[in-house]
């Protein structure tokens, strides 16, 4: 009982630095209800772009918490969805409820939360994620 007890904290504790650096990032702090949006939106259009293999490699990196952000409302017979970095970035903006507040570098905010999301995770699985993405949209997840 201990070691899930251990296991939720330390998955709370990991998703919750995660959005702190995002909130950092883009200017937003004591704003988490952005950090967690622009996480969800961003991981959602990437998830939807990637071949369905890549896309559940990506997700067994993830701290559980945001796995589970990661995968609602995943439709795997529905991807990949093709788009280049300009539909990519359209989606985004069409997903994400605070793109329509104020002028926002929804190219700056997908950076951010992939550079984040990916410092957590194996260097060979985020090439492997980048070489299966149009080198426009790989570019948005820095080296």
């Amino acid at each position: 009982m201990a070691d899930n007890v251990a296991a939720i904290s330390t998955t709370v504790e990991k998703t919750n630095r995660i959005l702190a650096e995002i909130e950092r990032e883009m200017g937003w702090q004591e704003r988490p209800d952005q950090a967690l949006s622009a996480l969800r939106v961003v991981l959602h259009t990437l998830r939807d772009r990637l071949p369905v293999n890549e896309a559940a490699n990506l997700g067994a990196q993830l701290p559980e918490l945001v796995r589970g952000i990661y995968y609602e409302g995943w439709e795997p017979s529905r991807v990949p969805v093709k788009m280049n970095r300009e539909e990519f970035l359209d989606e985004i903006k069409h997903r994400f409820v605070y793109a329509r507040e104020a002028e926002l570098d929804l190219a700056h905010m997908a950076s951010v939360v992939l550079e984040t999301v990916t410092l957590h995770m194996d260097h060979g699985e985020v090439e492997k994620i980048k070489a299966s993405l149009p080198k426009s949209i790989a570019a948005l997840i820095p080296a």
